[in-house]
């Protein structure tokens, strides 16, 4: 047996029982992973996207291993995005000192709209066509496609700084807290349960910092271009 098939096979075996359900060590271990990224993205350090890259490695071996193509794909795309974001937060941090968080423009908002729509009716007519999904039911599609795409645009809000990418999670929990519940699949259903409240905290939090920037800017500049300005002015969290 070859260290990754050994490792594969520690990560497969159960961990504990829950509403007899076996939750094997690897999900475990990824979504624990994954809440203490939420946990650092709210501190707004820069470690919460190491954190996230770990967690989808642990994932992406346990889906692996069991064949789920489409979940494994998934953690693909996120440590790509996490990448992303990582050198944008690590270049922030060089040119101000700390990480800037700020709300989005009205342009801004619209693309990230524009993506969530559009990205989900795109994505979800390729996997219907390519047959890669479990359900065919077109509304069980749609939410496989939204969720995925929801999981990008968030992702990529979060490495610009902007406030709303908590809105996109918050949007993105709605869907995935009942269809995991439906799907049978409880303790994931839990840990999206506490997701939701975690991303509720960093909602406020961000909020309130980039309010405090946009007061601290004055209304000279005007409109939303201050609250990126004022942004830069306030201290944001050390790695």
């Amino acid at each position: 047996m070859t260290t990754w098939d050994a490792a594969t096979e520690w990560l497969r075996e159960p961990a504990f029982t829950v509403f007899d359900q076996s939750v094997v060590r690897g999900d475990l271990l990824g979504n624990v992973f994954a809440l203490a990224t939420v946990g650092l993205a709210m501190r707004r350090t820069i470690w919460a996207w190491p954190v996230q890259i770990a967690g989808s490695l642990l994932l992406m071996a346990v889906y692996w291993s069991y064949h789920l193509g489409g979940s494994f794909s998934r953690q693909i795309l996120i440590i790509a995005m996490a990448s992303y974001g990582w050198a944008r937060w690590n270049r922030g941090k060089r040119e101000t000192g700390g990480i800037a968080v700020r709300f989005a423009t009205n342009r801004e908002r619209a693309g990230l709209l524009a993506a969530m729509v559009l990205g989900t009716a795109a994505f979800a007519l390729m996997l219907a066509e390519w047959g890669v999904v479990w359900d065919h039911r077109w509304w069980m599609i749609a939410a496989d496609a939204y969720i995925f795409v929801g999981t990008a645009v968030a992702t990529v809000a979060q490495a610009r700084g902007l406030v709303e990418f908590w809105a996109v999670w918050i949007a993105v929990d709605l869907v995935g807290v009942p269809l995991t519940f439906y799907n049978g699949l409880v303790f994931s259903g839990l840990v999206y349960g506490i997701f939701l409240v975690m991303v509720l905290a960093g909602l406020r939090d961000w909020w309130q910092r980039s309010t405090a920037a946009k007061r601290a800017a004055g209304p000279a500049h005007g409109g939303q271009e201050s609250t990126a300005a004022g942004a830069r002015q306030l201290e944001g969290a050390r790695a």
